[in-house]
């Protein structure tokens, strides 16, 4: 069932593949933006006050190791729980489960914070669709996925779920 549910939703979400794994669409993108001089230094040029993304995971796909320069708040919607995997900037591993079901630790959000690492897996095989919002806005300029041995050479202490989050 959670196949034909997870397929269900690709197709009347218009979701495509995304390169870090998965599949999504850009749900909303404000059409105002933040000027350059109104970023931090670690940004190019402007920015849109804030984007979302519908993004789902099913069976054993993965949301591959990667970064970007802003926050990104993640919001559960539907299917089982999603573990999003966080090496953060001081080389600690958390892991921040999405999902209903309280008693086993999920949230219906969680944060990961500008520049830490994450990827993101749905622990039970079936599938999670989630929201995505980043502010100030994404850009693909702001996107770094890394090899696996590049992680690997960074936070060997972590290689498990490097190995499971890379390819």
């Amino acid at each position: 069932m959670d196949k034909n549910r997870s397929e269900t939703l690709v197709d009347s979400l218009g979701l495509q593949k995304h390169p870090e794994g998965g599949w999504y669409r850009e749900s909303y993108r404000s059409a105002a933006k933040i000027p350059l001089h109104g970023l931090p230094e670690r940004f190019d040029s402007a920015r849109s006050f804030c984007t979302s993304i519908y993004f789902l995971l099913s069976g054993d796909e993965f949301s591959a190791f990667h970064r970007i320069r802003q926050d990104e708040l993640w919001h559960f919607y539907d299917g089982d729980g999603l573990t999003v995997h966080v090496i953060d900037k001081a080389g600690q591993y958390q892991e921040k489960k999405l999902g209903r079901n309280a008693e086993k630790g999920e949230c219906f959000q969680q944060v990961v914070e500008a520049g830490d690492w994450f990827g993101a897996s749905v622990p039970s095989g079936g599938f999670a669709l989630v929201g995505c919002t980043v502010a100030p806005g994404f850009d693909f300029a702001d996107f770094e996925m890394p090899s696996r041995q590049e992680l690997l050479s960074l936070y060997p202490q972590h290689s498990a779920v490097i190995e499971k989050l890379t390819r």
